[in-house]
């Protein structure tokens, strides 16, 4: 199995390693020739607005919403918000590929970063891990045909449809596997 990683900004080398670590080859992808290559996506963290001019600049930005037809998703903080329906705060010419509602920067500034636990639900098991929530989004809407598997106290964090899961923060920045492990698992049963 081959999974691309966005790699036009965000800790996409992180990504890749986890990956790695869980026996797949990571493709970074930076050309629509490279995702054709990929049997999923993970669409990293950055700054929302500027990987949307660069996946336009390089004939990527229609690429990955044809690709999510056949192919599942990842977006964390960034790539959440590219993948969602709606964006508020500044809003971002999103991909509308999972029905959610996302608000930039709803957290606060960088200083406002921070790391705490949240509650992911997958299948019949719960898993509390560490979470890194750096400028994150926050989802405000879940939409029809979209499951909340994630969340930090009372706020949605992760939320999946057949094709897409979206996480505000940055799961590539702690030890755990679990998340990756999940979405390579998604993209089996695809």
């Amino acid at each position: 199995m081959k999974i691309g990683v966005l790699a036009l900004q965000g800790d996409f080398l992180k990504h890749s390693e986890k990956l790695k670590a869980l026996g797949v080859d990571a493709i970074y992808v930076k050309k629509p020739d490279e995702l054709t290559k990929c049997q999923g996506l993970i669409i990293p963290g950055g700054e929302s607005t500027t990987l949307v001019k660069l996946l336009k600049n390089i004939s990527l930005y229609h690429e990955i919403s044809e690709f999510n037809k056949k192919h599942v998703i990842f977006g964390t903080c960034a790539g959440a918000i590219l993948v969602s329906s709606n964006v508020t705060h500044h809003g971002v010419d999103s991909f509308h590929l999972i029905d959610i509602d996302v608000t930039r920067n709803a957290y606060g500034r960088q200083i406002d970063s921070f790391v705490d636990s949240v509650t992911v639900q997958f299948g019949e098991k719960q898993h509390d891990i560490e979470a890194v929530f750096i400028r994150a989004p926050k989802i405000t809407r879940v939409g029809e045909g979209v499951k909340v598997i994630g969340r930090h106290k009372s706020d949605v964090v992760m939320v999946e449809s057949d094709a897409v899961i979206a996480a505000t923060f940055h799961p590539e920045l702690t030890d755990s596997l679990l998340i990756h492990q999940y979405f390579i698992d998604k993209i089996r049963k695809s």
